[in-house]
């Protein structure tokens, strides 16, 4: 473990996560906490879709989302997801892959709460991964919705928030000669400590 220096340092993945997204908000010019979310449906077939990372907390990573959408459902069904965020401009990346819980209650307000108007509204516009008959369709409700609600529109009771508690996490820096820099971090979900390896590129 005595060349976890520099990038990799660090006694907390979350704090290692935290500064690497903080590096990436400086230099990414779109979306710095853009990740990939992976899912797996009812079948077994798999799913991958760009969401937005809104936390990382001491222990997980919070993103919000349509409680009705095909990620939501697919959560659902085994509580278990993966994602990677990929930075271009540092030629680093973070992996996770944990289980996760829903993140319905103050905090999904508080989130909610500061989103613009518009973002606020097509929330409860949008029935989101359902056939749409045009798009015409959708901005007359949310003219609709926009009359109806007012100004302060509550969270909808489909709209909410999901935690990941990651039981592993890898960190990646890009190398020399494709000797790219890896270091993964696991733990048995509950467990306090983590156990730390060097992968091979």
């Amino acid at each position: 473990m005595s060349d976890r220096t520099g990038l990799f340092a660090g006694d907390s993945p979350f704090v290692i996560a935290r500064n690497w997204l903080a590096e990436a908000e400086v230099s990414e010019p779109n979306d710095p906490n853009a990740m990939a979310l992976a899912t797996v449906d009812a079948t077994g077939m798999p799913n991958a879709r760009m969401v937005l990372l809104k936390e990382i907390e001491d222990t997980a990573f919070v993103f919000f989302t349509n409680y009705e959408s095909a990620k939501a459902k697919e959560i659902a069904v085994g509580e278990k997801a993966a994602f990677v965020m990929h930075w271009k401009s540092l030629r680093r990346q973070i992996r996770v892959r944990g289980v996760v819980e829903k993140e319905d209650g103050p905090q999904a307000d508080a989130y909610y709460a500061s989103r613009s108007l518009p973002s606020r509204i097509g929330a409860w516009a949008s029935h989101q991964s359902q056939p749409l008959k045009s798009r015409a369709t959708l901005m007359a409700d949310v003219a609709m919705l926009t009359a109806k609600k007012g100004i302060n529109p509550a969270r909808p009771p489909f709209w909410g928030g999901f935690r990941i508690l990651p039981t592993e996490i890898e960190f990646w820096a890009d190398g020399e000669f494709r000797l790219h820099n890896r270091f993964q971090w696991r733990r048995e979900l509950g467990e306090q400590n983590w156990q730390i390896e060097r992968l091979s590129p």
